[in-house]
């Protein structure tokens, strides 16, 4: 049996100082030679307690021998820009003066300890690119001391309940204003209009408004954007006859036709049927349609022989259309029927509502009557007289 070069170790003994036939070195067991360690010299000559500060210079203090660190606007340059500039405030090219700090918050307020940033700003640097929207400042009218919120049309009034009482009267009294004024001064009328609406947005009977002072400065397409907010929040469609008036003061006939007809006409109020007709047929004049717009008018509410609060208007329209057909006589006589209707609706009660009809003579009536019309034929298709009608509220 060939003598091993390295005898079995017995339990307990010292462990091994390196791996049989190996020349590495065991597990903590430094190499041989004079490797040199950090402090330059070989290990081996180093006594184990020996203090590192013995054979390595101490550190020294912050204020020793130690050069200080460069400062920040030392050697070191700043890093440039894109464009080859150096950049205001760029912490590696000096701390920028006061009158350099452009400190902005997310929002594009002053932040704190800056409140001089807006002054040295100039518009372009806030919002280079116009991306950012900008409210317009507004100064609100100034309301007439005789005005009261309680003089809000009682149904309105009620729709501001959601807002606090302060701002519910003071809405109220710039709708009462702008009620007031849209006949006298429309521009007047719309400021109003405006107050009301930077005050209270989502109240529906405020854009409505709104859109209807829009309409009368000739805004149409503001107006069709509020009454398309306001036909969103009421779920009404009373306005549709001013949104087909808006899209042909828009100059697009096509599509006001298209919106007239997006809703079944006996779904709407009688008034706003025919405010709706004579919508309509402006639109086919635009378009050159001159017998089509007055097809448009021939509804059931065309009667010759009885005057509602819709009569006057309708029966204008009418006999401007038939003018425009070169239809002179029989546009005199619509021309004189509204003029009639017209003279009996004011003499009689003023409510809307109240229904005036034309009677035959010898039979009496208590209610106003139209004096009688010149003979003249009647429209074509209009419909036959009718003794009662119940007016619509």
């Amino acid at each position: 049996m060939v003598d091993s070069p390295e005898r079995p170790r017995r339990p307990g003994g010292p462990p091994p100082k390196g791996r049989s036939g190996s020349a590495r070195p065991a597990k903590g067991t430094p190499p041989s030679g004079s490797r040199p360690d950090r402090g330059g010299k070989p290990r081996g000559d180093k006594p184990a307690w020996q203090k590192r500060d013995g054979d390595r210079p101490a550190r020294p203090s912050r204020d020793g021998d130690r050069p200080a660190r460069p400062s920040r606007d030392g050697d070191r340059p700043a890093r440039p820009s894109r464009d080859g500039q150096k950049r205001d405030g760029d912490r590696r090219g000096g701390r920028p003066k006061d009158s350099e700090r452009r400190l902005w918050t997310r929002d594009g307020a002053p932040a704190r300890g800056d409140s001089s940033a807006r002054e040295r700003e100039t518009p372009e640097d806030r919002d280079p690119y116009g991306t950012k929207s900008v409210r317009a400042r507004h100064f609100a009218p100034e309301i007439a001391e005789d005005v009261l919120p309680n003089q809000l049309d009682r149904v309105a009034r009620a729709q501001l309940k959601t807002l606090s009482k302060e701002n519910a009267d003071e809405v109220a009294k710039h709708l009462v204003m702008a009620a007031r004024l849209i006949d006298a001064d429309p521009a007047l009328a719309h400021e109003h209009a405006v107050s009301a609406g930077r005050r209270a947005g989502r109240i529906a009977v405020v854009r409505e408004t709104l859109a209807i002072t829009a309409y009368s400065i000739g805004d149409f397409a503001l107006a069709l954007r509020e009454l398309r907010t306001y036909r969103r929040i009421s779920g009404r469609d009373d306005q549709l006859p001013m949104m087909v008036d808006c899209e042909r003061g828009l100059g697009r006939p096509e599509k006001a036709l298209e919106l007239g007809r997006s809703v079944a006409r006996s779904t709407l109020p009688t008034d706003v049927q025919v405010e709706l007709a004579i919508a309509m047929s402006g639109a086919r004049l635009d378009l050159g349609q001159t017998e089509a717009a007055l097809v448009e008018l021939q509804i059931p509410q065309l009667d010759p022989d009885t005057a509602y609060p819709w009569s006057p208007a309708l029966f204008d329209a009418y006999a401007a259309v038939l003018e425009d057909l070169g239809r002179a006589s029989e546009a005199e006589t619509w021309f004189t029927r509204s003029d009639l209707a017209t003279a009996a609706l004011s003499s009689g009660d003023e409510a809307d509502d109240v229904e005036i009809e034309v009677f035959e003579e010898g039979e009496e009536s208590d209610e106003a009557s139209v004096p009688d019309a010149p003979d003249v034929p009647d429209a074509p298709d209009a419909p036959d007289a009718v003794e009662h009608h119940d007016s619509d509220d």
